[in-house]
């Protein structure tokens, strides 16, 4: 029976090829139980103890194909569930938001898909309606019909809800996965991640005594100060190297292949290697993008890209560590399609002409263009850009025209506004207070005649060197920027903060559903506040910090005219 069946047509099962699916993923799921009742039974001599369990375990899985059925009907999608208790799940078709298809290496040799419907809003595991597994031949029949009613032009009030879709738009793909991009994956932590886990359990098994008490462990005991920094950097080595082998392979296992597809109403992911998955987000609960650059990726010319969603897919990951030019280039386009989208129930309204100059904010900007701001198609001369220019000139002209209506790819690039010397003396007093703090208890103590070594004033002041040019690294990284609205496309707000950890976000305005501007003591006494844009997607708050307070409000009243009202400094 077609996986797409009419409503009065009885209720369908799953493949019964998940009866060779759900006993393996069970059993995986329960090894822990199963060593411990194996280990149980050794002790009593009794194997028995070992078997049951392994016996319930897989005939609980088989249930599963028995209890477990489906219906697509023409206004909702139902799922019954359960073996002692039976669970309805039913969710109307005009909510679905979103159709994930996922298949790791066992379902894929059989031919299977396991689908995962999302209506846009947070769901706990058991709620989650999840259809494991399906033909896999049918999932792309079955997802375009239960997204059919994106892709349809809106309806006046007494045309009937449900017709005839009418043709999916053509797919352009505006990003897409290099194997050369595995160089960037061990600039992150995932390494560590991967790698802690491991040597964590390792060490509480005992594999901590079995190396302090070898005798290569009391051989370097005994050696020169040359065998031990010698040891110490080939033991430095070892875990880069591991941690970094540990990175490059779940960056190949996750991201291989990722396509990122759009068609001007939804986005397609496709991307793994072992565990495929193709996620299907809805543009309308698109509100924003956020460029993800930590430290050692911006040396590296790299950064990642998230898209700012509304639902249970708040920060989905669009690129994951990929050359600038690269992330540049999807933003770009990925933003245009937003702009492209119908703005009629917008409350902002500007019959000027749509300049995207900074000063449309009410402050001139006298920061140097953003080069990390700029499109691969511009004219830029940025190290970090070179060499990733995005497609060829042959297909220059049609993604010009749709970077024009991309807020960040206009003549020249948008200007971060800098936000001025009281900004920039905070970080400069925040890096500096604890070595001042540590300097000053250090000679506090000298001077009552305490035991301690002066030594220790010259770690201090390492750390304030240290600090110095991180302190002028967070402020050449702190600046906002606004991009007026106008009759046909949306406010923006562009924010950006942060040094070790720094992130550019990139939030629409029609997302943006309230505003806090606070102070704290030391923000009164220098004159400056924080402004908090408060929406339903990603992070949920977006700050802009340390903005002089007069243009705390002018931004406010740049993203949401109307918005403040009448205000008294």
């Amino acid at each position: 029976m077609s996986a797409t069946a009419p409503a009065e047509d009885l209720w369908q099962r799953l493949d019964r090829r998940m009866l060779l699916v759900h006993p393996v993923t069970e059993v995986i799921k329960f090894i822990p139980v199963l060593v411990g009742m194996l280990i149980l039974g050794n002790s009593f001599g009794n194997h028995v103890w070992g078997l049951l369990p392994l016996a319930l375990i897989v005939a609980f899985a088989l249930t599963r194909w028995f209890t477990t059925t489906y219906r697509i009907g023409p206004t909702h999608v139902e799922l019954r569930t359960g073996l002692l208790q039976r669970r309805k799940l039913s969710v109307p078709r005009s909510r679905i938001r979103s159709v994930d298809v996922e298949s790791d290496l066992l379902h894929r040799v059989l031919g299977l898909a396991v689908v995962v419907i999302g209506t846009g809003q947070q769901a706990d595991s058991g709620e989650k309606f999840k259809l494991d597994s399906l033909d896999l031949l049918l999932v792309p029949e079955l997802r375009a019909e239960l997204l059919a009613h994106l892709s349809e032009t809106p309806k006046a009030v007494d045309t009937p809800k449900f017709t005839a879709p009418a043709a999916t738009p053509p797919e352009r793909e505006i990003g897409h996965w290099r194997a050369s991009w595995v160089r960037y994956a061990p600039l992150s932590l995932t390494g560590f991640a991967v790698i802690a886990p491991i040597a964590g359990l390792a060490l509480q098994y005992g594999l901590g005594e079995v190396v302090f008490n070898s005798d290569a462990a009391h051989t370097l005991e005994e050696g020169t100060a040359a065998l031990i920094a010698v040891t110490a950097v080939g033991l430095l080595a070892t875990i880069v190297a591991l941690v970094s082998l540990a990175a490059c392979t779940r960056y190949l296992a996750t991201y291989y292949g990722l396509r990122v597809l759009d068609n001007g109403r939804t986005l397609h992911l496709r991307y793994g290697l072992f565990t495929t998955r193709q996620l299907t987000l809805d543009l309308a609960r698109f509100r924003g993008a956020t460029v993800n650059e930590p430290l050692l990726l911006r040396l590296a010319g790299a950064a990642e890209l998230e898209a700012v969603m509304v639902g249970e897919n708040a920060r989905q990951k669009l690129l994951p560590q990929a050359p600038r030019a690269a992330v540049e280039r999807t933003l770009t386009e990925l933003l245009a399609s937003r702009a492209a989208m119908p703005f009629a129930d917008s409350p902002i309204r500007d019959a000027g002409t749509a300049s995207w100059s900074a000063a449309q904010v009410g402050a001139p900007s006298t920061a140097p263009d953003d080069p990390s701001l700029l499109p691969p198609s511009t004219d830029a001369t940025d190290d970090d850009t070179a060499g990733e220019r995005g497609p060829s000139t042959a297909s220059a002209a049609p993604e010009a025209a749709v970077a024009e209506k991309s807020p960040i790819s206009v003549q020249g690039a948008v200007t971060l506004i800098p936000h001025g010397p009281a900004a920039r003396r905070r970080r400069y007093t925040r890096a500096l207070t604890m070595p001042g703090i540590a300097a000053c208890v250090l000679l506090a103590l000298l001077a009552f005649d305490v035991p301690i070594s002066p030594w220790w004033l010259l770690v201090s002041a390492v750390a304030a060197l240290l600090a110095l040019p991180l302190a002028e690294d967070r402020y050449r990284g702190l600046g906002h920027a606004v991009i007026p609205g106008t009759a046909t496309t949306p406010a923006w707000l562009i924010t950006r903060s942060g040094s070790l950890d720094r992130d550019r976000d990139c939030l629409e305005g029609r997302g943006i559903i309230g505003w806090t501007v606070s102070q704290s003591f030391w923000q009164r006494r220098a004159g400056i506040a924080s402004v908090v844009a408060a929406t339903a997607a990603g992070k949920k708050r977006y700050l802009v910090t340390d903005l002089p307070l007069a243009d705390a409000y002018a931004l406010i009243e740049a993203v949401t005219p109307g918005l403040t009202g009448t205000h008294e400094a």
